[in-house]
């Protein structure tokens, strides 16, 4: 088992170096000076060239990339264009307040996607069954944006129940987490029922029923865990996805995240600071999938033995 996270480890390195050469080439290819937006339009055309000399943007393109990675295999990303900081500070400093906001949505979703999943199969075709298939189906075609501007309209304005902005409590958590939770909950739900329903039919469950054993124990015991695959890795999917995609709720919510600053860092062609935001959220992406891996062999013993 070592070896194969440490095959994987290794495979991480190859992904995380495209990611950035595709990110860089974009970046490298798009109009704009970074001199002329540091020094201001009306700047001397011999001050913005030696600044370009010093920054190296005068080097050729492979240079330039080598350069990149080589900085930042040592942890160094540059500063700014806009805010003159160093680029890591910025980015680590706003790295927890994403990690909560996905996190709080996934957990959300779990929690709710699951149990709702489970009981469509077991009920199938009922009337609950469709209730929820039908919320599922209006929660993955609900833009984040619209649902977040509709919460924040009757949660905040008329009710008042809970802040329309901000971060710093479980309050202003709230709303984004739900806003930004609810797509992957209706993923997972039905990604549940339809796992479920898979094993449900199966002989050996069939067989438990026949032993005598309680609806609870089948279930959750026989059926649940042998469906946890195809769930688990949508949820690690979904994971990995919300810490780079809350780009629409960090800015409904103006929540300070990752993905807000990289929306503003674009928008201001803050190449430094989008580079290595990026290059954050790809290796926070791939250590999820590897992570989710893992997990797989902890709930099914055929895939451990396989590593043995």
């Amino acid at each position: 088992m070592h070896r194969y996270i440490l095959r994987r480890l290794f495979l991480l390195i190859p992904v995380i170096l495209g990611v950035s050469f595709v990110v860089f080439s974009i970046m490298y290819f798009t109009p704009g000076d970074p001199a002329k937006i540091m020094l201001g339009e009306r700047a001397p055309e011999a001050e913005v060239e030696a600044l370009r000399e010093s920054m190296g943007l005068n080097d050729p393109f492979a240079v330039r990339y080598v350069s990149f990675i080589g900085n930042a295999l040592r942890g160094e990303f540059g500063r700014s264009l806009v805010t003159r900081r160093p680029v890591a500070e910025e980015l680590f400093g706003r790295f927890p307040a994403t990690l909560s906001l996905a996190a709080a949505a996934v957990l959300i979703s779990v929690a709710i996607g699951i149990p709702i999943g489970i009981i469509s199969a077991i009920k199938q075709y009922s009337l609950f069954d469709n209730i929820s298939m039908g919320f599922a189906l209006i929660g993955v075609s609900m833009p984040n944006f619209w649902q977040g501007l509709m919460m924040i309209l009757l949660f905040s304005v008329t009710l008042g129940w809970f802040p329309s902005s901000g971060y710093g409590s479980f309050r202003h958590l709230v709303m984004p987490a739900i806003t930004l939770g609810t797509s992957s909950m209706a993923l997972i739900t039905r990604m549940t029922r339809s796992s479920m329903l898979e094993v449900v039919r199966q002989d050996y469950i069939r067989t438990a029923r026949a032993k005598g054993l309680s609806e609870n124990i089948v279930i959750n015991r026989h059926a649940l865990k042998n469906a946890l695959i195809p769930i688990v890795t949508v949820v690690g999917l979904q994971f990995g996805y919300l810490l780079g995609g809350a780009v629409l709720t960090e800015t409904v919510f103006a929540w300070p995240g990752v993905g807000r600053l990289m929306v503003d860092a674009i928008r201001q062609k803050d190449f430094p600071m989008v580079q290595s935001g990026v290059l954050l959220l790809a290796v926070a992406f791939s250590l999820v999938n590897l992570g989710v891996d893992i997990l797989y062999a902890y709930i099914d013993p055929r895939i451990k033995a396989q590593y043995k």
